[in-house]
C-alpha cells in the first residue's frame, strides 16, 4: 500500500501536462459515485398520484398570492432547473436576496437552500410559498384553501395520501412536489465512465478530470453530485468579501458563518451566474476565483480551459417527457383570486 501513495502523487502532479492519449487515475473515482436513478425518501414513497400531484403543483402560480410565480419560475425544468438571474424575481418583481440553485439533482445533495437551513427537497418546497418576495402566500391556510378549492387536487390528494384521514394538509404539499422533484436526475457521459467506459469521455475530458483532480477541485467537489455534499467556508484560504452569514444566520449554526453548501457542478456549464449573490457571470471566472481563494493557486488559462472541457461533461439528460407542462385543473367559484402581495418582510433562498 505505502508503494502506491507516491505513484499517485506523481500522477496528479503529471495530469495537467499528459500526452493526448490520456490515462485517469481510476483509484480516484472512489470519490465519485454514478448518479442515481432516483432519489428515494422511505418517509415521502413513490406512487403515480403523488409524482402527478407534485409536477402539477410545482407548475401552478397559483401558488402565489398574485397567480404570477410557480417554483418553475425560477427553478426553470426548461433551462436546467434554474432561471439565469443573479437574484431571482418575485411577487410584484421583487428582488430575492440569493441566487436561485438549480432544482435538478438537489434531492440527493446534504440539505437545501445555500445555508442547507431545509433539511430536504420536502421542506424546502414549501418555503418560498410563504416567503413574502418569492411567492408571497400570508400563511399555510391560504394555501390548503387554494388548493382546496380545486376538486382535481382533492382527489390527487386522497390518491396520493390515502393512509392519511385529512390529506389536505400543508406538509403534504411539500410531499408532492417533492416527491416529483426526487426525479428530477440529469445522468452524463461522467456517469458513463465512473461504471467503467472509459471512451465515454474524450482525451481532452481526461486530461480535464486529471486537472480537477491535481488543483484539489474534488476535495469539496466530490461524490454522486459533484458538490452538494458538504459546507465549506466561501473564501477558505483567501477573504471572500461578502456580507451574507450563509449557514452562519441560521439558528444553532452561528459559528459557521461564511460557509455556504456547496454547490454540485452537475450542469454547472448551464447554470450560470455563479455563487449564493449570483456575481459571477462566466465559468472561467469562477473556476479561477475558486481555485485562488480556496486553494491559494493561480491558474494559468491552458489549466482553466482543461477544467472546464471536463465540465462539460456533467452536462446531463433532461427526461422532456417527465418535465412536460402538465394542464393545470380549473379552479371554482371558491379559488381565492390574485391578490397584492403584502410589504417584504425577509430575503429570499
Amino acid at each position: 500500500m505505502k508503494s502506491l501513495i507516491p505513484l499517485f502523487l506523481v500522477s496528479l502532479c503529471l495530469a495537467p501536462n499528459l500526452p493526448a492519449d490520456v490515462e485517469v487515475n481510476r483509484a480516484m473515482l472512489g470519490l465519485f459515485k454514478p448518479l442515481a436513478k432516483s432519489a428515494e425518501n422511505p418517509d415521502n414513497p413513490f406512487n403515480n398520484a403523488k409524482i402527478k400531484l407534485g409536477r402539477m403543483l410545482y407548475y401552478d402560480p397559483r401558488l402565489s398570492i398574485d397567480h404570477k410565480v410557480s417554483c418553475n419560475t425560477c427553478h426553470d425544468l426548461a433551462s436546467f432547473g434554474d432561471d439565469g438571474l443573479p437574484t431571482s424575481l418575485g411577487v410584484g418583481n421583487q428582488k430575492g436576496g440569493r441566487n436561485a440553485p438549480t432544482v435538478y439533482n438537489a434531492a440527493i445533495h446534504i440539505a437545501q437552500f445555500w445555508d442547507g437551513r431545509a433539511p430536504d427537497v420536502e421542506t424546502q418546497a414549501v418555503g418560498p410559498v410563504l416567503n413574502p418576495i418569492e411567492m408571497g402566500m400570508p400563511d399555510a391556510q391560504y394555501v390548503l384553501k387554494v388548493v382546496g378549492s380545486i376538486p382535481a387536487y382533492r382527489d390527487l390528494l386522497a390518491k396520493a395520501f390515502p393512509d392519511d384521514k385529512e390529506p389536505l394538509n400543508y406538509d403534504n404539499i411539500g410531499k408532492a412536489i417533492g416527491a416529483f422533484e426526487r426525479k428530477l436526475l440529469t445522468p452524463s457521459r461522467f456517469d458513463t465512465f465512473l461504471e467503467g467506459d472509459d471512451d465515454a469521455l474524450t482525451d481532452a475530458e481526461k486530461k480535464g478530470f486529471n486537472t480537477f483532480l491535481a488543483k484539489g477541485c474534488a476535495t469539496c467537489h466530490n461524490g454522486m453530485g459533484v458538490g452538494g455534499h458538504m459546507f465549506q467556508k466561501l473564501g477558505l484560504v483567501k477573504p471572500w468579501p461578502t456580507d451574507d452569514p450563509g449557514r452562519g444566520g441560521v439558528e444553532g449554526f452561528e459559528a459557521m458563518k461564511g460557509f455556504f453548501k456547496v454547490p454540485s457542478l452537475r450542469n454547472i456549464t448551464e447554470t450560470a451566474p455563479y455563487l449564493h449573490d449570483g456575481s459571477i457571470a462566466s465559468l472561467e471566472e469562477i473556476v479561477k476565483k475558486m481555485a485562488e481563494h480556496q486553494q491559494g493557486l493561480t491558474l494559468t488559462d491552458e489549466e482553466t480551459a482543461s477544467i472546464i472541457t471536463f465540465l462539460k461533461s456533467l452536462k446531463g439528460e433532461i427526461d422532456e417527457d417527465y418535465i412536460a407542462k402538465p394542464e393545470l385543473p380549473p379552479g371554482t367559484g371558491k379559488t381565492p383570486k390574485p391578490a397584492k402581495p403584502a410589504p417584504p418582510k425577509n430575503k429570499a433562498e
